[in-house]
């Protein structure tokens, strides 16, 4: 890209009148490079220089710790574990789990952190109803919940921060994960509840089925996307 593309592209970042890439990784993203891409992305956006992005990832098996995560809840450290600066306690990622990382001008778009979560929870909602799943809010407990006869169970978990009013982390969305893997923590601090997930539901749908399904219903709630390559 020439100087004269580059800032027509800063203009109209400055502008507002881009559209959030949307990018698919192709492989398996190791969660330190994640975070390091994330952190790049959110100076950028914050600096005017960069565009809004959305990213869905897989990792390898992890535990990662949020802000308010206790020790006891780490009940055996059978992958590897990252303190992290998002929101929330420890949860589990891995292969068969979609990762969204969402990278957002909060200030351009509405500076209140409660109302994104919210929105981020109907993302989440929207894109369950697209495979016939009523996911639901519970007050107190963060994510989303499936209700499956006498019990509850959470198939997506949310942990977020914002930096100068740039958003980072996101959500995570149960497909096929191994359900044996949350075991070795309590997810979200959370004992007297299960986890599930897609398959575990009765539904084999595939990874890109739920991408294109998380697509249609973020741009439902957040406007519409262009997809770009993955480059990392």
């Amino acid at each position: 890209m020439n100087v004269r593309s580059l800032q027509h592209d800063a203009n109209m970042v400055s502008a507002g009148l881009i559209r959030p890439e949307w990018v698919v990784a192709s492989k398996p993203v190791l969660y330190p490079e994640a975070v390091a891409e994330m952190e790049a992305r959110v100076e950028a956006i914050s600096q005017k220089r960069g565009r809004e992005r959305v990213w869905l990832v897989e990792h390898p098996p992890i535990y990662t710790a949020g802000t308010s995560a206790r020790p006891q809840d780490l009940l055996e450290a059978r992958f590897p574990v990252f303190k992290t600066g998002r929101g929330g306690q420890y949860t589990y990622h891995g292969p068969g789990q979609r990762v969204g990382y969402v990278m957002l001008d909060l200030k351009r778009r509405r500076p209140d952190v409660r109302a994104y979560v919210h929105d981020l929870e109907e993302w989440l909602i929207r894109t369950l109803s697209h495979f016939n799943i009523k996911g639901e809010r519970r007050p107190g407990r963060v994510g989303i919940w499936v209700v499956r006869g006498a019990r509850e169970d959470k198939i997506a978990a949310i942990g977020v921060r914002v930096r100068r009013w740039v958003s980072y982390h996101g959500v995570s969305l149960n497909v096929e994960p191994d359900l044996t893997h949350f075991g070795g923590i309590v997810p979200c601090g959370i004992s007297e509840h299960g986890v599930t997930s897609l398959h575990d539901l009765g539904l084999p749908v595939s990874m890109p089925d739920v991408d294109v399904a998380l697509r249609r219903a973020f741009e439902d709630v957040f406007g519409t996307v262009t997809e770009i390559p993955d480059n990392v």
